[in-house]
C-alpha cells in the first residue's frame, strides 16, 4: 500500500508541477500581449477549489484537488462567437444586475441564445456570474443571473492589468454606461482576448507553453550536472562495492581493497581490471591480488554461471562547468526532438510507442527515481519537461502545435477556419490521442504485471 501511495504522489507531483509550468508560459505570454488571463490553476476545473484574486491583473490563483495538470483560462480561445453577444453586454452593463430571462424578454431573445452568449462574456471577463441567494442555478453549467464588472471611465477592467484606473472605475453590479454602442463595446472587449489580436501574438501565446517547458528541462538537467553532480566511474583500481552472496564476496573480497593483478595481469585502474577479467577464462577460476590495510593476499573467484563475479567500480561525484552542462542537456533536447519526429514516420511510429510510457509508467518511473536521490529525479523529470514541451508541437489539434498550424492557414488565407471543421479536426485528434494513451497504458500494465 505504501508503495501505491507513494508511486501515486510522485506520478501527481511530477506531472502536475510540469503541466502547471507549462501553463504559466501560456500565462506569461497572454498577459505580455495585453490578453485577459481569467483563472490560473494547479490541477483540473473542479467545483471545490482554493482561489484569490490578484488585485494587479484579476487573474484568480488557486488550486484544486484534482491534480492532474492545471490550466490558465486565456480569454477568447474558443472560436464560436454568438450573435447577441453585443446587445447582451450593453444591457448587463446598463441595469447592472440581469435575469437570464427578463432578458431574454427585454431583448426579445431565446433563453438559450441569452445563455450562450452570456457564457462567451463571462469567459472574456466581460461580466460577472451573480447567482441570487437561495436562488436554484437552472443551468448545468452557467448561472441564471449576472452583474456588471467593476470599470474604469474608458471601459477597462481589472483584468486589464496597469490600463484600469482603480480610483474612478464603478463596483460590480453597478450600472455602467458610456458613449460606445453596444457594437463598440463588443469589439473593445474582444480586443482583449485571444481572438482579438492578430497571428504573431496568437502564435506567441502558444508557443511561450512549449519553450517554457523546454527552457525548464533545460535548466533542471544543467542543475543535476553543475550543482547537484552525478556519479562517474573512477578509474581506480579500489573496488567500490562488492555484491553480498556473489562469487567475489564468497572468496573474501571487500569494498575499499585495492586489486593489484588479476591473473598474471597487473590492474592500475578499473580499466584494465575490466579488461583482465573478460580475457580471463570464465570456465576457471580467476585469481585476485589485492592489498588490504598494507597487506597483500591472493584469492580464487570462480564467477556466477552469468559470468559476473560481483564487484563495482568505485564511484566519485563530478559537476560539470556551466557550458558544459549546457552541451550536454542540449544533447537531450536533440535526441527528444528527434524522437518526436520518428513518431510521425509510419516506419517508426509503433516502434516509438512501444519504447513510450503513459502516465502510469511515469508514475512509477518517477517513484523510483525520488528514492534513487536528487539527481535521478531532477533528471527524470527534466527530461519529462523536454517531452511534455515537444510533445505540444506536434501538429495536431487541440495540441499547440495543431493550434498554430490552424492559426497559420488562417493567416495565408485571410478568413478564418470554420468552426465545425475545427472542431472536427479537434475531436478527431482526441480521438488519436485517445488510442495513443490506451496502447501505451496497456503495454505499462504488462510491464508491472
Amino acid at each position: 500500500m505504501l508503495s501505491v501511495v507513494s508511486t501515486v504522489f510522485w506520478g501527481l507531483i511530477t506531472l502536475s508541477v510540469l503541466v502547471f509550468i507549462h501553463e504559466g508560459g501560456h500565462f506569461l505570454a497572454a498577459r505580455a500581449c495585453g490578453v485577459r488571463v481569467t483563472e490560473f490553476f494547479l490541477g483540473l476545473p473542479c467545483r471545490f477549489r482554493l482561489e484569490r484574486q490578484s488585485r494587479g491583473c484579476g487573474t484568480v490563483f488557486g488550486v484544486t484537488p484534482l491534480l492532474l495538470g492545471g490550466y490558465a483560462a486565456i480569454a477568447g480561445m474558443d472560436p464560436d462567437v454568438t450573435p447577441h453577444a453585443a446587445s447582451v453586454l450593453g444591457y448587463v452593463h446598463r441595469h447592472g444586475f440581469a435575469e437570464v430571462d427578463r432578458m431574454a424578454e427585454d431583448l426579445g431573445l431565446d433563453v438559450d441564445d441569452v445563455l450562450l452568449s452570456c457564457g462567451e462574456l463571462l469567459s472574456m471577463g466581460s461580466i460577472a456570474g451573480a447567482p441570487a441567494n437561495g436562488q436554484p442555478n437552472d443551468s448545468a453549467y452557467l448561472p441564471m443571473r449576472y452583474a456588471s464588472v467593476p470599470r474604469d471611465r474608458s471601459g477597462n477592467t481589472v483584468l486589464d492589468g496597469r490600463a484600469f484606473m482603480r480610483a474612478e472605475a464603478s463596483e460590480q453590479g453597478e450600472p455602467w454606461v458610456s458613449d460606445m454602442s453596444d457594437d463598440q463595446f463588443l469589439a473593445h472587449e474582444r480586443s482583449r482576448t485571444y481572438q482579438g489580436v492578430g497571428f504573431a501574438r496568437r502564435a506567441f501565446m502558444l508557443l511561450a507553453g512549449i519553450a517554457v517547458n523546454v527552457l525548464c528541462g533545460m535548466l533542471l538537467l544543467m542543475s543535476v550536472y553543475s550543482i547537484v553532480g552525478v556519479q562517474a566511474v573512477s578509474d581506480v583500481n579500489v573496488l567500490g562495492s562488492v555484491e553480498e552472496g556473489s562469487p567475489a564476496w564468497d572468496s573474501g573480497l571487500r569494498a575499499g581493497d585495492r586489486v593489484l593483478a588479476i591473473g598474471d595481469t597487473e590492474t592500475p585502474t578499473w580499466s584494465d581490471m575490466l579488461d583482465a577479467i573478460a580475457l580471463a577464462d570464465p570456465s576457471g577460476s580467476i585469481a585476485f591480488t589485492y592489498e588490504r590495510s598494507g597487506e597483500r593476499a591472493t584469492v580464487s573467484v570462480q564467477p556466477g554461471d552469468d559470468g559476473m563475479v560481483g564487484v563495482g567500480a568505485t564511484l566519485t561525484t563530478v559537476r560539470l562547468a556551466p557550458w558544459e552542462s549546457l552541451q550536454v542537456s542540449w544533447a537531450y533536447v536533440v535526441q527528444t526532438v528527434q524522437g518526436v519526429l520518428r513518431l510521425l514516420q509510419p516506419a517508426h511510429t509503433m516502434e516509438v510507442l512501444d519504447s513510450s510510457t503513459s502516465v502510469v509508467g511515469i508514475s512509477v518511473m518517477s517513484a523510483q527515481a525520488a528514492a534513487a536521490g536528487p539527481a535521478a529525479y531532477l533528471s527524470l523529470a527534466g527530461l519529462i519537461s523536454l517531452s511534455l514541451g515537444f510533445m505540444n508541437l506536434l501538429p495536431i489539434p487541440p495540441l499547440d502545435g495543431g493550434k498554430l498550424v490552424i492559426e497559420a492557414v488562417q493567416a495565408v488565407a485571410r478568413r478564418p477556419v470554420p468552426v465545425k471543421i475545427q472542431n472536427l479536426v479537434s475531436y478527431l485528434g482526441i480521438a488519436l490521442f485517445g488510442l495513443m494513451f490506451f496502447y501505451m497504458l496497456r503495454a505499462d500494465i504488462l510491464r508491472l504485471l
